[in-house]
């Protein structure tokens, strides 16, 4: 059986040991729009933290792609530039932010703070 505390198995790391900041359950609406090709994916999260989200829906975009993402959940609209990380088939996508605009940061903010407050 091999040690799992040896520096050789600490350096290898999976998705879940990338992770950087808690995730919550989230439920909004998704519109991904990829940058290159125009294609458009809906779907709706089922989670989401400071750094990104998942987003399920039947559809997928290739990973890496850079998309746009515009999430709606009661009336408030976050847009964002994106990257697909995780492609699950037939389950959804995992994203990670890398460009949001002050309004969209501020939205994102308040809803984290609301998750975390009724944790």
């Amino acid at each position: 059986m091999p040690d799992r505390t040896s520096p050789a198995s600490l350096r290898i790391t999976g998705v879940r040991d990338r992770r950087y900041t808690i995730r919550y359950p989230f439920a909004a609406d998704a519109e991904l729009t990829d940058m290159q090709t125009g294609q458009k994916v809906d779907g709706v999260t089922s989670d989401i933290s400071l750094g990104g989200c998942f987003v399920c829906t039947s559809k997928t975009l290739p990973p890496d792609c850079r998309a746009r993402l515009k999430l709606t959940r009661k009336g408030q609209v976050l847009e964002a530039l994106v990257i697909i990380r995780i492609v699950k088939p037939r389950i959804g996508l995992g994203i990670e932010f890398f460009d949001l605009e002050a309004p969209s940061n501020e939205i994102l903010a308040a809803w984290i703070d609301t998750l975390r407050r009724t944790r």
